[in-house]
């Protein structure tokens, strides 16, 4: 999910679509052709660059870019539909993308989904339409406080996609909790 807003509104992920995953598959088996043929051409420490390695080297090229415009594309789609429902403020939590990045297994995820970029059109877009722009703190529990009575839970793993209240008995989504919470955000 690349965002969720307080009235339900979800931005889908488009690294998970068809097209996506297709040509990041296309992209796997070119770079590994070029490495075979990188290998076979191999002039002890040096490598020979052949005519069939620079036409590998231009189709990656293109994949890449083809990639990056379909990644932008949705982006400007995303943050221009949220824009034009005209809230009043727009809140963003700010994320530790560089912690996030140390993961190895959510590493290309979190780079492919173009965080920094999307906060950056938002901002934008929020100054070009008039509407408040908000960065919330880090270190805001936005998915752990109940949006209904502020009960604050002490763990809540990420599996856990469905929010609990224990002393309320809330039961909600906890990306849409989380949304709630942070368009309640006052600063601390």
């Amino acid at each position: 999910m690349l965002a969720v807003c307080n009235n339900g509104m979800k931005s889908k992920n488009i690294n998970k679509t068809k097209i996506v995953k297709k040509l990041e598959k296309r992209l796997r088996r070119l770079q590994r052709k070029i490495s075979n043929k990188y290998e076979m051409n191999k002039n002890g420490k040096e490598y020979a660059k052949t005519s069939n390695i620079i036409k590998l080297e231009k189709q990656i090229r293109l994949l890449f870019r083809k990639l990056a415009n379909i990644r932008l594309n949705h982006i400007h789609q995303e943050t221009t539909k949220i824009v034009k429902t005209k809230p009043s403020k727009i809140v963003m939590e700010s994320l530790n993308i560089k912690g996030m990045m140390k993961n190895k297994h959510l590493a290309k995820a979190v780079q492919n989904q173009c965080l920094y970029e999307f906060k950056r059109q938002i901002k934008y877009k929020c100054e070009n339409y008039g509407i408040e722009f908000v960065e919330a703190n880090r270190w805001f529990a936005s998915s752990k406080l109940c949006s209904r009575c502020n009960n604050k839970k002490t763990i809540l793993s990420l599996s856990e996609r469905l929010y609990k209240c224990e002393e309320y008995g809330l039961e909600i989504d906890r990306d849409i909790n989380a949304s709630i919470n942070l368009s309640n955000y006052k600063g601390l």
